[in-house]
């Protein structure tokens, strides 16, 4: 049985504004990412955030996060492909690391500033979510009854409903 020769990468993830609300969906996205592919994260942390030099998939901002793993040479063609073909992910670089040294890679580490960041997002997302959820709607209202009402249709198709209190004006 041959062993696998491992290799340090650096990878740099790039995500929209829009899916960075659940940050912790994408961070989890790409562990899983990695885990099929047998790497191993030691370090994973969000690098920036900020306006892209070109719109991509009419995004014009992104988050970038680094995160350096342990990988066998035969699966970064996985990783990349995985990366390519996932929705959640606008561009991917991987990069040798070897140059660095796991202790080095390991005062990168930020995932627990990372998880903090996803809660605060998801918070901040959730009282958005019900600020406008209570007024906005799309498509055709939904008509209202009332009691005693009669409902007819308008101008323009528009359906009014009469009420009792509408006839005593009449």
């Amino acid at each position: 049985m041959s062993e696998q020769v491992m290799h340090q990468y650096e990878g740099m993830f790039l995500i929209s504004q829009s899916e960075a609300v659940d940050l912790g969906g994408v961070v989890s996205h790409i562990e899983e990412i990695l885990g099929r592919a047998h790497a191993r994260i030691v370090a994973m942390k969000k690098w920036d955030e900020r306006r892209l030099a070109y719109e991509i998939n009419k995004q014009k901002r992104g988050v970038y996060l680094l995160v350096y793993f342990v990988a066998p040479a035969a699966s970064l063609a996985h990783i990349e492909r995985d990366c390519n073909l996932s929705e959640r992910l606008l561009r991917v670089l991987v990069t040798k690391a070897d140059h660095l040294t796991e202790e080095e890679m390991l005062s990168a580490d930020a995932r627990e500033e990372l998880k903090v960041e996803a809660r605060l997002r998801a918070e901040r997302a959730a009282e958005r979510d019900a600020r406008e959820g209570a007024g906005a709607t799309l498509g055709r209202p939904e008509e209202e009854e009332f009691e005693g009402g009669e409902q007819a249709e308008g101008e323009g198709g528009d359906t009014v409903t009469a009420t009792a209190e509408d006839e005593d004006e009449e």
